[in-house]
């Protein structure tokens, strides 16, 4: 396995992106016109045997925050560090951008990445409803 950034539009590997976020996200679609709406767009790709097994994918907040928006690992290479690993790269390569803060949001409905998030040294910063009336963590970190 090899994580692969990229900043922008992954063209080369947005299938595979497709399909692991329909995957991830029960059959969510994850559009070109979507993605291509995040300036200054950060991907990261876990790949393996050329298919993409996990991804975390981030913009600059007009805060001047880097939002860490997406993420996710296939079901079948759970519990592996993947996505500690793409975090920490996330985090590495955002610090070189100049960000001293990065900022994610989290659902009870995904504990396992909230687990993650604080045993990475995020604070919760807040809680919110979102417009589909689901509750919402926010989490916060500085970037060392």
């Amino acid at each position: 396995m090899y994580i692969v950034t990229i900043e922008g539009l992954p063209y080369d590997w947005l299938g595979s992106l497709q399909e692991l976020h329909a995957h991830v996200f029960d059959g969510a679609k994850l559009t070109v016109e979507k993605l291509a709406k995040k300036e200054g767009l950060l991907c990261l790709l876990a790949v393996e045997d050329a298919s993409v097994i996990g991804f975390k994918l981030g913009y600059p907040h007009p805060d001047g925050v880097f939002y860490s928006w997406l993420g996710g690992v296939h079901v079948t290479k759970r519990g592996q560090g993947i996505a500690s690993q793409l975090m920490k790269k996330q985090h590495e390569h955002i610090k070189t951008l100049g960000f001293d803060k990065v900022r994610t949001y989290g659902r009870n409905t995904f504990k396992t990445m909230l687990i993650t998030n604080l045993k990475h040294g995020f604070d919760i910063a807040s809680t919110f409803v979102d417009e589909m009336g689901r509750h919402k963590i926010i989490f916060e970190k500085s970037i060392d």
